[in-house]
């Protein structure tokens, strides 16, 4: 398998369903921590920390990275990104917790429908690399 560094260097934008989009339909399985009609917040299957989940809208709407939002998406990257703090908070996370938004080849996208990464469990170095 390649390096996520790989795999964002060959991934590229395109309008065809990504895995999240497979993961939404549940033609993947997923381990769900987190659901409501707007967004859905499941494990990472490659956990960068003992608390590694992946919140992504259920409706990808244009909106492939944080570099490609428009003033219509202030909503959905809000409730994104306040769904990440309640699930902290379910997951237990008291202690504090790193939000990642990748974007980009250089910013080490490889799915190209915007994503949060909700990490905790351990203690986070700066920077972070």
């Amino acid at each position: 398998m390649a390096s996520e560094k790989e795999a964002a260097l060959a991934a590229s934008p395109s309008d065809s369903p990504t895995i999240f989009d497979k993961i939404i339909n549940k033609e993947i399985p997923s381990t769900v921590v987190y659901e409501d009609d707007k967004v859905l917040a499941f494990r990472d299957i490659s956990p960068q920390a003992p608390t590694h989940i992946l919140i992504i809208p259920k409706v990808r709407d244009g909106l492939t990275g944080l570099s490609k939002a428009e003033e219509r998406h202030t909503e959905i990257l809000g409730r994104l990104l306040y769904t990440a703090k309640l699930v902290a908070k379910q997951e237990g996370l008291d202690d504090g917790y790193r939000i990642v938004i990748n974007d980009g080849p250089s910013g080490c996208q490889s799915v190209y429908h915007i994503h949060v990464h909700l990490l905790g469990g351990r203690q986070m170095n700066w920077p972070p690399g």
